[in-house]
């Protein structure tokens, strides 16, 4: 495993267990979107090689083309990711219009029954 790869990993693992052990909401956000980048980030590791060209249509010659599917995916994922964040935050500042604190441990008491 290159060091590049242990970094990535590093990286998921601090998202992942900021998700898990902080308490705040918006540490939580934070900790769910350092972890999306560290997977798209992995994802783009391995899937980069030297030596492709551009898949556009010309008159070079024939060579090895880079496959455009896995950006296309990568680009839905950031989208996507981009997406639940918008909608998580909104969530959190409905959250914070009742409650005096973002903590997830102070919500839960105020709205068990």
């Amino acid at each position: 495993m290159s060091l590049l790869e242990a970094c990535v990993f590093a990286t998921v693992l601090c998202g992942f267990f900021g998700i898990i052990l902080k308490k705040n909401l918006m540490m939580k956000i934070i900790s769910m979107d350092v972890m999306s980048t560290g997977v798209i980030a992995y994802y783009v590791l391995i899937a980069a090689r030297g030596g492709l060209l551009t898949p556009i249509a010309s008159d070079a010659q024939s060579g090895s083309y880079a496959d455009p599917v896995p950006q296309a995916v990568i680009l839905t994922a950031i989208v996507i990711g981009f997406s639940i964040q918008a909608l998580m935050l909104v969530g959190v500042m409905k959250l914070a219009r009742d409650n005096p604190t973002l903590e997830s441990s102070e919500i839960e008491k105020n709205n068990t029954p």
